[in-house]
C-alpha cells in the first residue's frame, strides 16, 4: 500500500501537460480525476509539436505504446533565402508529432472513465486537508491535491500571483498545415528531410513535417508551420482578432474564423517575401489561423495543496519549441517531489516549486531574446546555436 493509495487528486486541464500529470499521479497511487473545459475531445487544429526528452518520457519509460508510432523525423536544419537558395544547412536530427496524435495516445493510456469534458474551473478554495474546485456549471469537486494545467488563460493563475498578466510580444504567429500530397514534387524535395527557416527583415517562418492525424504513412504527412509577423498593439491588432462571427479572440483566432481579407493578404505576402517552396505551403493552407504571442510568468507555482504547471504557470513565445516539454518537466518533477515527501503534499509542493520557477524564468528570458532578435533587432543569424530548440538551453 503506497502512501497515496487513499489520496485523491484533481487535474484541471486535460491537454498534454494535464494528462501527463494525471498519469504520473495515478502511478503514485492517487485516485485522479481530470476536468477539461471543452465539451468534446480536444483538437490540436493539426498543429505540430517538436518532441523533446521530457515530452516523450512517459512513452519511453511507462507506456506500452511505441513512441515510433507517434512521430516523424528530419535529419537537417536549413535556412532558405527568399529566392529559395540555401544559405545554411547542417545535420541536426529532430522528431515531431501532431498535437492530436500525441494527445490521443496519452488519453488512451489514461482512459475516459475519470476524464470529464465540459467542466470549466473558475475558482478554488482550500483548508489544511483538502482543496475544492468550483466550476461554472455549478459543480464542485474536492481532493487532497489539485493541479492546474489549464493553459495560458488559466483563471487559477490570479490566485497564485495577481500581478501575472499577459504581456503582448508585438507580433502574432500565423499557423497552418498542408497535406504533403498537395505540395509540388519540387517543394517536397526541398522541405522533406529538414526543419526549414526563411528569415526576412523583422520576421521569420519555420516549418517541418508532422504525422497525419490518422496515419504515419509519408503520403499522409502534413507540413506544419508558424510564421511570425509583427502587428502593433492597438486598432490594427484588435481588428485582426475579430473573427468572422464578430467575436474577438484574446489568444487566438481559430481555423476558418480568420477574416478572408487577412488570409488573402497572408498568401500574397508569402508569395512576395518567402522562398518558393516555403511560400507554397502558406499559399496552399486552406484555413490558416493565428496565435497572439504573449508572455506571462507567475511568481508562485505552489499554494498549499494546489499547484500551477505548464502554460498556466509560465507561457511564452514558442521559439524554443519547449512549451509541451516544460509542462511535462513540471509534471515529472512534481511526481518526484511527492514520491519522497512521506505523504505530505503541501511540503512536497513547496520543495518542488523553486526549481520549476527557475526553469520557467530561464526559458522565458531565452525565448524573449530569440523573438526580439528576429522581430525587432534583425540579429537572428542562420546557424547560430543560441537559436536552436530546447527546454534547458540550445539543443537540450
Amino acid at each position: 500500500m503506497t502512501e497515496y493509495s487513499t489520496a485523491s487528486a484533481i487535474v484541471v486541464g486535460g491537454s498534454i501537460g494535464g494528462l501527463t500529470t494525471a498519469l504520473l499521479l495515478r502511478d503514485l497511487g492517487f485516485q485522479v480525476d481530470v476536468y477539461e473545459r471543452t465539451p468534446i475531445p480536444l483538437d490540436g487544429r493539426g498543429s505540430g509539436i517538436v518532441l523533446q526528452p521530457d515530452t516523450v518520457r512517459w512513452f519511453a519509460e511507462r507506456s506500452t505504446q511505441n513512441l515510433a508510432d507517434l512521430q516523424t523525423t528530419t535529419a537537417y536544419v536549413q535556412y532558405l533565402d527568399p529566392s529559395g537558395a540555401t544559405v545554411h544547412r547542417e545535420p541536426a536530427r529532430w522528431t515531431y508529432t501532431s498535437w492530436g496524435t500525441f494527445y490521443r495516445a496519452l488519453l488512451a493510456d489514461f482512459g475516459t472513465e475519470r476524464y470529464h469534458y465540459g467542466e470549466f474551473a473558475c475558482g478554488f478554495s482550500q483548508d489544511a486537508d483538502t482543496v475544492t474546485v468550483r466550476f461554472v456549471s455549478g459543480r464542485t469537486a474536492t481532493a487532497d491535491l489539485v493541479v492546474f494545467a489549464d493553459g495560458i488563460t488559466s483563471p487559477a493563475r490570479e490566485y497564485f500571483d495577481p500581478e501575472a498578466t499577459l504581456t503582448y510580444a508585438g507580433y502574432v504567429g500565423w499557423r497552418g498545415t498542408v497535406a504533403w500530397a498537395n505540395l509540388s514534387a519540387e517543394s517536397r524535395d526541398v522541405l522533406g528531410d529538414a526543419i526549414t527557416y526563411t528569415v526576412i527583415p523583422n520576421s521569420h517562418i519555420t516549418m517541418y513535417p508532422i504525422p497525419g492525424e490518422e496515419s504515419l504513412d509519408q503520403a499522409d504527412r502534413l507540413m506544419n508551420y508558424v510564421w511570425y509577423r509583427n502587428v502593433p498593439a492597438g486598432p490594427e491588432l484588435s481588428e485582426l482578432l475579430i473573427d468572422k462571427r464578430g467575436f474577438t479572440g484574446s489568444v487566438s483566432v481559430h481555423p476558418g474564423q480568420v477574416q478572408d481579407r487577412f488570409v488573402a493578404e497572408l498568401r500574397e505576402a508569402a508569395a512576395a517575401q518567402l522562398a518558393p517552396a516555403v511560400a507554397e505551403v502558406v499559399e496552399k493552407t486552406a484555413q490558416p489561423y493565428l496565435q497572439v504571442l504573449s508572455d506571462v510568468r507567475s511568481t508562485r507555482m505552489a499554494l498549499g495543496r494546489a499547484a500551477l504547471i505548464g502554460d498556466a504557470a509560465c507561457a511564452s513565445r514558442p521559439h524554443a519549441a519547449a512549451g509541451t516539454a516544460k509542462a511535462a518537466a513540471d509534471a515529472w518533477a512534481l511526481a518526484d517531489a511527492l514520491s519522497t515527501s512521506a505523504g505530505d503534499i503541501a511540503s512536497a509542493l513547496s520543495k518542488w516549486e523553486p526549481a520549476q520557477l527557475q526553469l520557467s524564468d530561464a526559458l522565458l528570458r531565452r525565448v524573449v531574446d530569440m523573438g526580439e532578435r528576429s522581430q525587432f533587432h534583425n540579429t537572428w543569424m542562420p546557424g547560430d546555436p543560441d537559436l536552436r530548440f530546447g527546454l534547458y538551453g540550445p539543443g537540450h
